[in-house]
């Protein structure tokens, strides 16, 4: 139920995340998913992408070291708190959220809510414990 995520840390300009997306899309690896966060000079970028190992090799062939990461991908329905009771489930179990994003219209009237936890496998068991629904590397169209 983990996916495979890219992280890379970049210069914070518009060159670099154009030269990324541009190397591997010709390259023919699909974006799933994508995160930038602004920390100043640089930023930290977040990909699910459809060929992990791929898409690592270019980054450093790019020389720009990418870690890859587990995070979960969860489905919950596109309405007022639904991921407030998401995560309250979590919270009982002491589980905390090292990060999110989200993506909208996955599938008609819900969203997907990417998480990196601190701890991944309790996570997951709390998930499917309540009954909510968990996205693997098929659902993406991502190799494994």
């Amino acid at each position: 139920m983990k996916l495979k995520q890219i992280s890379v840390s970049i210069e914070n300009c518009q060159k670099r995340l154009y030269e990324i997306t541009d190397a591997i899309g010709k390259a023919g690896i699909n974006l799933r998913a994508m995160n930038l966060v602004d920390t100043g000079d640089f930023g930290l970028l977040r990909l699910l992408v459809s060929d992990v190992p791929k898409a690592r090799r270019i980054m450093m062939r790019m020389q720009m070291p990418a870690r890859v990461d587990d995070v979960v991908a969860v489905e919950i329905e596109d309405k007022p708190g639904s991921l407030a009771e998401l995560l309250k489930h979590l919270l009982d179990a002491d589980v905390k959220v090292m990060y999110t994003y989200a993506l909208t219209e996955f599938t008609p009237g819900t969203a997907v809510m990417i998480f990196r936890f601190n701890d991944n496998d309790k996570a997951i068991e709390v998930l499917q414990e309540n009954e909510i629904k968990l996205l693997d590397a098929k659902d993406f169209g991502i190799k494994k």
